[in-house]
Formats: C-alpha cells, structure tokens, sequence
C-alpha cells in the first residue's frame, strides 16, 4: 500500500508539481492549501507524513504544528517543514514543535525534496523497529 503524504503549499502551481513528483515517487498525495484545511485533511486521511509550507494565508505553518501536536489523534504525524522563509527563529519554532526538518525550497530541487522525504520516513521506520523491537526483549 502506498504512503501517503499531505502536502500542505498555498501555490498551486507548486502544489500540482510536488503532487506529481510524489506520485512518480509511489506516494499517495493530498493537498491543503492552507492551515484549516491541512488539519482537516490530516484527521481524515491519517498520512505517514506531513509536508507543510511555512507561508500560509490566514494562519501560519507554525500555528498548523502547534495545533497538530495539541491533538492527540493526530499530534504523532511527522511534520517536514518547507519554505522559502528562511528565517533561524521561525526554524527553531518549527523544530520545537517537532518538526523533522527545515528545508528550504529554494536549495533543492523537487527531485532532490522528494529524497530527502523518502528518507526521513525510512529513518521513521527504522525509529519504529527499533523500538518495537527493544520492547519485545
């Protein structure tokens, strides 16, 4: 069964390009075009990974995080942060929030995002194992 990501992007051309990209990829992709929509889409679709843009209308990626991880339904989704907002406090509000990384779009390519993606929900997984396996002894 395919993974599936929520891609949370305000421009729709660049939302239709990453869902393409990921799709290629064997993803499953739902797209949000702003924060209220995102937790929405979360709670009902339930994805392996959230991939949310920091610059959103009305309420901001970080508004998005502190949201998700006040929801115990939901809070345990992990969260890439994406933007072109490169700014260290933002960031660092990001990562205390739990997010798994802070990518700037502009340092990498699609392909290049798409990559990093596949290998942070490996890591993921491998995280899973792990710890599944410690409690198995």
């Amino acid at each position: 069964m395919a993974k599936k990501i929520l891609l949370v992007e305000d421009e729709k051309i660049l939302a239709e390009m990453y869902r393409e990209k990921f799709t290629q990829a064997g993803f499953e992709v739902f797209l949000a075009f702003e924060s209220k929509e995102g937790l929405k889409l979360t709670k009902k679709e339930k994805p392996d990974l959230i991939v949310l843009d920091i610059l959103l209308p009305r309420e901001n990626g970080i508004a998005f995080l502190g949201r998700l991880r006040k929801d115990e339904e939901i809070a345990s989704i992990p969260v890439v942060a994406f933007s072109n907002y490169d700014d260290p406090e933002t960031k660092k509000q990001a990562l205390q929030l739990g997010a798994k990384d802070y990518l700037i779009k502009t340092n990498y390519t699609p392909s290049e995002i798409v990559t990093k993606v596949k290998q942070l929900m490996s890591e993921g997984r491998n995280e899973q194992s792990s710890l599944s396996s410690s409690r198995n002894k």
